[in-house]
């Protein structure tokens, strides 16, 4: 079993609830983020101050571990979100290489999600406010289905996962490939919480090696 997991992003709304489903099953995590001083650290969760966009540092930072888990946003307010995220997860992902880590698992939205043939993020009604952030992570799943050094996954979180649905870990959830998981009353939930069990669960089971997935209740 793969043991030790270096998060990217650690300290965010996702990779705060990742790290602690990895410390809770017995993972030791290397929290990769902009300020170390912002991490708990604990015997098994160890922080590391890293510029993402400083290939040679982040790899340096990755070495030794046995997976990396990337949750990196670039700012959903940020004006330059679409360059910053997509500039982002590709200087990840040269950095996974350089570390000599196979193991790849990154978090993108689920603004490529299918319906009917069409992304999400391509309709009428998909919110302006997330439009740059959610097309960079397509564009960036795009790049990546080209990679067959790493054995990576891409994770599209469900269609409502934010704050607002936050709160609870249930353990629950039913997964696809390109389209969205539907509820009886036709939505797509998820709790960060369960984001995180999901993304472990990948981890210890690696049951979508370069493919895409999502997961819904």
């Amino acid at each position: 079993m793969n043991k030790k997991v270096a998060v990217i992003g650690a300290t965010g709304f996702v990779g705060t609830q990742v790290v602690k489903e990895l410390e809770n099953r017995g993972f030791e995590v290397t929290a990769i983020v902009r300020d170390a001083s912002k991490v708990n650290e604990t015997e098994t969760v160890k922080a590391k101050s890293v510029d993402v966009n400083n290939v040679d540092d982040l790899a340096e930072a990755l070495k030794g571990n046995d997976a990396v888990i990337s949750s990196f946003n670039a700012g959903w307010t940020n004006p330059n979100l679409y360059n910053d995220f997509l500039n982002g997860s590709i200087n990840i992902e040269k950095a996974v290489e350089r570390s000599g880590v196979k193991r790849f698992i990154t978090v993108g939205g689920a603004g490529s999600l299918f319906i009917d043939g069409n992304q999400l993020v391509d309709g009428p009604d998909f919110p302006a406010d997330i439009k740059p952030g959610a097309t960079a992570a397509r564009d960036y799943l795009n790049k990546i289905k080209e990679n067959t050094t790493l054995d990576w996954t891409f994770f599209s979180p469900a269609i409502e996962m934010h704050p607002g649905t936050a709160g609870i870990r249930t353990g629950k959830y039913r997964t696809a490939l390109e389209n969205p998981v539907f509820n009886e009353e036709g939505r797509s939930v998820l709790s960060v919480e369960d984001v995180a069990v999901v993304l472990v669960d990948e981890l210890e089971q690696n049951n979508h090696i370069r493919e895409r997935f999502t997961a819904a209740y």
